[in-house]
């Protein structure tokens, strides 16, 4: 089973998968880690503003993407910080974002299918106000998140759009809740899902 956490930049998603490696062990926690990849994209000189540069960029985030499910499913359930959703959107949408009218899907068809098989069972989308996401934002001086403004302006619109309509979204409001809270409440929600896993017939 893989279950995923997803949101604005800043909403506590590594936080609360934190509080789930402390207390739920019997959950595979798996964190993003972009850092070979974003040197890889460095190394290359590609630029994701340009159609081609984008495209080379987002075949190389899907291949990571892909990676990752299948070092995932070896686990009974995975939880992710961010899992093959957020690449999916993230393909389809950053062009919008930025004004562009690029035929991604066409270039990416075989990669985006490919993707598709590994999307999670179930996602919880935190959600929170612009001053909670700010605040966060400010509190957390260990990251620079450069990419922080125009994510909450340009994406988390499209993002809010793309994933509360979906079916296997479930949304959880963080607004006025401590890191804790917030674990708590993750927690009782990948209970939940393993609960109703167990019930499904064989």
């Amino acid at each position: 089973m893989m279950l995923s956490l997803q949101g604005c930049m800043a909403v506590g998603k590594t936080s609360a998968a934190d509080y789930l490696k402390e207390h739920a062990p019997y959950l595979h926690v798996q964190y993003e880690d972009t850092n070979a990849l974003i040197k890889e994209i460095t190394r290359r000189q590609l630029d994701k503003n340009t159609f081609e540069g984008f495209v080379e960029i987002q075949r190389l985030w899907i291949q990571h993407e892909i990676n990752r499910w299948e070092k995932a499913k070896n686990f009974p359930c995975t939880i992710m910080d961010f899992g093959a959703e957020e690449i999916e959107f993230y393909t389809l949408h950053y062009p919008k974002a930025i004004g562009k009218d690029w035929p991604v899907e066409e270039a990416l068809g075989d990669e985006l299918k490919a993707l598709k098989r590994c999307l999670p069972t179930r996602i919880l989308f935190l959600d929170a106000s612009e001053a909670f996401l700010r605040r966060n934002k400010e509190s957390d001086k260990s990251r620079s998140r450069n990419f922080f403004d125009f994510y909450l302006q340009d994406l988390l619109p499209l993002k809010r759009q793309w994933f509360l309509g979906q079916e296997q979204v479930d949304v959880l409001n963080v607004d006025g809740l401590t890191r804790e809270e917030v674990g708590q409440q993750v927690k009782i929600w990948c209970d939940h899902c393993l609960s109703l896993n167990k019930n499904q017939p064989s």
